[in-house]
C-alpha cells in the first residue's frame, strides 16, 4: 500500500486536533473534520489546513471517501458515527470510552469483524515509557512473580467545572471511563491481558455543575468556571456519574503461578497528600513508578531492601514518537502500530475494539455497586 492513507476526524477539540497531528506525523493525509458548531469546526479546520470541513459526519464521509476514520468526540457520541464508518468500510480509531454501556459496545466491535474492518481503542497511556519499562522488566523477572498491583491517584479537580459531557453517563462521562480505561491499559500490558475477576465501588460526591456556554474544548474548561459561583441567575446540571471509584480485580499472567491481585483507588475531587503512583509488586522485589499514569521517575526494589531510582534505557527513548505533552505522544505511538498494521507493515500489537468492548462491561458491572455484603445479621441486635 503505496497510496497516503486518508483520515477524517471526528470532533474539533482536544482529541480531534490531537488526532490529526498524530496522523499526520505517520504520513496520513488528514482530508476533512466534522464537529457540531459551525464556526468551531471552520475555525479548526483553517487552522490545521484540513481541506473539509462540516457538520454532518454521513455526508462527510460520502464527499472524502476516507480509509480511516479517528473518532474524538465524546463517549455518548461514538455509537451511530462509527456504524456509519463501519457501513463504509472505514478502518476506525477511536478514543475512549468506546461507548457509553457494554451492549452497544459489544455490538460495535461484533460489526467491525463482521466488516472486516481494523479499529483501535486509545486507552494509550500503556505507552508512557516508564510503563513500556516496567514491562519489560517484570518479563525479565526483575521483581519474580508478580503477585499484586496498586494504582493511587487523586486529582483534586475544580468541583465547579462547567457542566458538560463529563457529568454524564449518557454522554460518556464519569472517571471510570476517562480515567479507569487508561489504568486497566496500563496494569494489563504489564501483567497480562487476560482479567479473571472484578469487583468495585463508585461515588458521586460531586451533585451539581455551574452551565456555562460556549466551552468547545476540554483542556480549557476551567477557564470557564464562573467567577461569582452565588449569582442566582446561575444555572446548575446534575452530575449523574462517579467522581471516585475503588475497583479490585484478578488478572492471569504468564509470569505467575497465581493470579495477580489490583487495586485501582481514585478520588477524582480528592486532594493528594503524597505521590500518585503505580506499584507492581513480586515475590523477588517491587517495581514503583511516580505519577497516576506513571510519568516517572521509577525505582526498584531489590534484595539490598533500597529503592533505588533507574534511568529509562536508550531504546526505549528512541522508539518514542517526538512530541510534547504525554497525550499526545501516546496517541502518536498508537497511531503509529495501527497504520503500520492497516499497511500490511510489521506491528507490535495494539487494542482494538475487542478491549474497548470488554472495557465498557467491566465499567458496567463495576457501576451496579454490587459487590457488597450486607452483614447487619452477623453482629446481632
Amino acid at each position: 500500500m503505496s497510496k497516503k492513507l486518508k483520515v477524517l476526524v471526528s470532533g474539533t477539540g482536544f482529541a480531534g486536533q490531537g488526532h490529526t497531528d498524530a496522523f499526520r506525523a505517520v504520513g496520513c493525509d488528514v482530508v476533512g473534520i466534522v464537529g457540531r458548531t459551525e464556526h468551531v469546526v471552520k475555525e479548526v479546520a483553517h487552522k490545521k489546513a484540513i481541506p473539509y470541513s462540516g457538520l454532518n459526519w454521513q455526508e462527510a464521509l460520502k464527499e472524502c471517501e476516507p480509509d480511516i476514520v479517528a473518532i474524538g468526540t465524546p463517549g455518548g457520541a461514538h455509537y451511530t458515527s462509527i456504524i456509519q464508518a463501519i457501513e463504509k468500510g472505514c478502518h476506525v480509531f477511536c478514543d475512549k470510552p468506546l461507548t457509553t454501556d457494554g451492549p452497544s459496545a459489544l455490538s460495535l466491535y461484533e460489526l467491525a469483524t463482521k466488516a472486516n474492518v481494523k479499529t483501535a481503542f486509545a486507552s494509550s497511556f500503556r505507552y508512557m515509557p516508564f510503563i513500556i519499562y516496567a514491562k519489560q522488566l517484570v518479563a525479565n523477572g526483575a521483581i519474580g512473580e508478580p503477585t499484586e498491583v496498586e494504582c493511587i491517584s487523586h486529582f483534586n479537580l475544580e468541583k465547579d467545572i462547567p457542566f458538560g459531557w463529563s457529568h454524564r453517563a449518557e454522554d460518556g462521562g464519569g472517571r471510570l471511563n476517562n480515567n479507569f480505561t487508561h489504568k486497566l491499559s496500563i496494569v494489563t500490558s504489564v501483567i497480562g491481558e487476560t482479567i479473571l475477576s472484578i469487583a468495585g465501588d463508585v461515588r458521586d460526591d460531586l451533585g451539581k455543575a455551574p452551565i456555562v456556554k460556549g466551552v468547545h474544548n476540554f483542556k480549557t474548561r476551567r477557564e470557564h468556571i464562573p467567577k461569582d459561583l452565588d449569582d442566582p441567575s446561575l444555572e446548575w446540571g446534575e452530575s449523574n456519574v462517579e467522581w471516585t471509584y475503588t475497583v479490585m480485580a484478578h488478572l492471569e499472567s504468564s509470569f505467575a503461578s497465581k493470579p495477580v491481585s489490583v487495586l485501582f483507588k481514585h478520588g477524582g475531587l480528592n486532594p493528594r497528600f503524597n505521590e500518585d503512583h503505580i506499584v507492581f509488586y513480586g515475590t523477588k522485589g517491587a517495581i514503583y513508578i511516580k505519577g497516576h499514569y506513571g510519568s516517572g521517575p521509577l525505582y526498584i526494589w531489590k534484595e539490598d531492601k533500597t529503592w533505588k531510582e533507574t534511568p529509562l534505557p536508550q531504546h526505549i527513548k528512541d522508539k518514542q514518537p517526538k512530541v510534547e505533552g504525554d497525550t499526545e505522544r501516546n496517541w502518536q505511538y498508537l497511531v503509529r502500530e495501527f497504520v503500520k498494521d492497516i499497511k500490511g507493515e510489521e506491528f507490535d500489537p495494539y487494542q482494538t475494539f475487542k478491549e474497548g468492548s470488554l472495557y465498557q462491561q467491566l465499567i458496567d458491572i463495576i457501576r451496579t455497586n454490587g459487590s457488597w455484603t450486607d452483614v447487619r445479621h452477623l453482629q446481632g441486635r
